[in-house]
C-alpha cells in the first residue's frame, strides 16, 4: 500500500514528535540519573536534584511527556482530518 503526501506528512510529523519526547524520556532517565551525585549540590526546596529527579521530578517529568503527546497528537489529528469516526476531540 503506497502512501499519499499527505499521509507521509502525518506520519513524518508523528515521528518527529515521538523521537523529541523518546528524547526528553532518555535524558530524565539516565543522563540525570548517572550524574546524580554530581547534582546534589543543586537545590529543589532544600531538596538535592538527584533526590528529587529519582522520587518526584521523573514521574512527573513522564506523566508530563504523556500528557503532551496526547495533545500534540489530538491537534495532529484535527489538522489532518483523521479524529475519531463519531468527531470526538
Amino acid at each position: 500500500m503506497q502512501l499519499d503526501d499527505r499521509q507521509r506528512a502525518y506520519w513524518r510529523r508523528n515521528l518527529r514528535l515521538t523521537a523529541w519526547l523518546l528524547g526528553v524520556w532518555f535524558f530524565v532517565s539516565f543522563v540525570v540519573s548517572y550524574f546524580a551525585r554530581e547534582l546534589e549540590h543543586i537545590l529543589i526546596l532544600d531538596i538535592p536534584l538527584g533526590f528529587y529527579m529519582g522520587a518526584q521530578g521523573a514521574p512527573l517529568i513522564y506523566l508530563l511527556i504523556v500528557w503532551w503527546y496526547a495533545r500534540q497528537m489530538d491537534g495532529l489529528d484535527h489538522d489532518y482530518g483523521v479524529q475519531d469516526a463519531d468527531g470526538e476531540q
